[in-house]
């Protein structure tokens, strides 16, 4: 086939990866639009945009998650292409499909491979014929309960019992004991329901203290596959990820490329094309087996950039647009170390509940090593309605230990008021040993740390509202009693003495 190149790019997204694609589109001259609810009318990806469609009230079920919606926005802006982003439709087959059949350039992978690998059942069933390592479990759904304990115990406990249409954590549940499977399980199947309209289970063999370690693949229509390494995702709250790296601490040559290997295997075995992510679970033995695929671009894509050169965003586009890839694994390489923290608005002491708000100050860090995607700026909103990111640090280094050395700097400088954030959470586990070492795995949070440790002192909190005070002086020296200048207060000495 002929490339086509894509003129007009529909984002059907919001906030930090909005505009993330937007920044990619503009670098290759490609128009774009935006599309957003009634609660992001004035939001930056909004602002970015050359064209912006409102398609319905706050609630993303009544907006992002109306497919019919943003094909009308595409529809009505003349757009050829739609890129989903992560979440929201970015791994709903039938949208995907919807948009190939109104002839707009869906940015993504088939319709069939979405599929595939979006019911963990079948995708596991996929992944075991195509020879990628398994942890021991069940092959299809499971819904009679006694047979369901008879399984369980068949395995050995601890086991998991895990949503078939889900991810994220929902609709997952660790049993440790027989005694408390009965009631494990209908949870497990009741919040599968609730989350995904679907409450299918399956179980599977419980790990242990694993490491939780992603392959980064991509694959053209024309038979090329490769991988970007891996980036490591331990550091994890309520099953979700906050701090990532690339590359892993533990992998030597020979287990990256293995890992790699069976990734590929995994795209191939869904006769993949685009961006993709085979999640695997590493355990002690440093065995890895096969946990799922996430048929989207990954929120922690940018560790990726980073430590090979490549702009993920750019080549989705490409491979949409049915260029080949261009280079062959021989050509990639690692350069560096790059870490990732997510920074929220949430309440860490509170068990990293969301906290939502304006953002009355908001001055991200920069200089050598430093990227910061942010999906706000100051004088914004954290909207209540959605997932409360307020933006993604990077920091890059020649080695591991200088780009931690880099976060921890871009920590300290990261200034935010108005709301409670994870950048000191993030801070904490800079300094940790357990993550400075390298020896840690998806247990490190609750290992680690509790409410007490991670709540501010009083001290601190006071502390804390008096530097939001000075912060807004920073920029405007005011005279002293002998007519010179008042300098600054340093951001760093002040996060010291909060930190103190």
């Amino acid at each position: 086939m002929t490339p086509r190149p894509i003129r007009k790019l529909l984002v059907a997204n919001r906030g930090e990866i909005a505009v993330r694609i937007l920044r990619t589109c503009r670098e290759r001259g490609i128009a774009t639009v935006a599309v957003h609810s009634a609660a992001d009318a004035d939001a930056l990806h909004v602002r970015l945009a050359d064209q912006a469609v409102a398609i319905g009230p706050a609630p993303s079920s009544e907006s992002y998650l109306v497919a019919d919606k943003v094909l009308e926005a595409a529809r009505q802006t003349g757009a050829d292409a739609i890129h989903p982003g992560y979440g929201f439709l970015s791994e709903n087959a039938a949208f995907a499909q919807a948009c190939q059949d109104a002839g707009i350039v869906w940015v993504g992978p088939p319709p069939a491979a979405i599929s595939a690998m979006g019911d963990k059942t079948e995708a596991r069933k996929l992944m075991a014929q195509a020879g990628v390592p398994m942890a021991p479990g069940t092959r299809d759904a499971i819904g009679d309960p006694a047979e369901a304990e008879r399984v369980a115990g068949e395995i050995g406990y601890p086991v998991l019992v895990k949503a078939a249409a889900g991810g994220g954590g929902k609709g997952m549940r660790v049993v440790e004991r027989a005694e408390d499977f009965a009631g494990s399980f209908e949870r497990a199947r009741s919040e599968a329901q609730s989350a995904f309209g679907d409450g299918r289970v399956y179980i599977e063999k419980y790990l242990v203290g694993p490491r939780h370690v992603e392959i980064q693949v991509l694959a053209d229509a024309h038979g090329n596959v490769v991988h970007l390494f891996e980036r490591e995702c331990s550091i994890q709250r309520r099953h979700q990820k906050v701090i990532e790296e690339a590359p892993s601490a533990v992998l030597d040559t020979e287990l990256r490329a293995a890992m790699g290997e069976a990734a590929v295997q995994a795209a191939r075995a869904c006769d993949y094309v685009g961006a993709g992510t085979v999640e695997f679970l590493l355990d002690a033995n440093r065995d890895f087996y096969f946990l799922e695929m996430n048929t989207r671009l990954q929120v922690e894509h940018p560790v990726t950039e980073l430590i090979t050169g490549l702009d993920l965003v750019a080549e989705q586009i490409r491979i949409a647009e049915d260029e080949p890839l261009g280079y062959e694994q021989d050509d990639l390489a690692i350069w560096g170390h790059a870490v990732e923290c997510r920074v929220y608005a949430e309440d860490v002491p509170a068990g990293f509940l969301p906290a939502p708000g304006p953002l009355l100050r908001h001055r991200p860090p920069s200089g050598p090593g430093v990227r910061v995607d942010a999906g706000v700026e100051e004088g914004d909103e954290v909207p209540v309605f959605y997932d409360p990111m307020v933006a993604k640090l990077c920091t890059w280094g020649r080695t591991r230990a200088e780009a931690i050395a880099r976060m921890r700097r871009a920590l300290d400088e990261y200034d935010v008021a108005g709301i409670r954030t994870t950048i000191p959470f993030c801070r904490t586990v800079m300094d940790h040993p357990a993550f400075t070492s390298g020896d840690f795995d998806t247990g490190f949070v609750a290992e680690h740390f509790d409410a007490a440790t991670l709540a501010p002192s009083p001290e601190a909190e006071r502390m804390a509202l008096v530097a939001a005070a000075l912060a807004r002086l920073d920029a405007t020296p005011t005279p002293s009693g002998n007519g010179a200048a008042t300098p600054a207060v340093s951001r760093w000495a002040r996060r010291r003495t909060l930190r103190g």
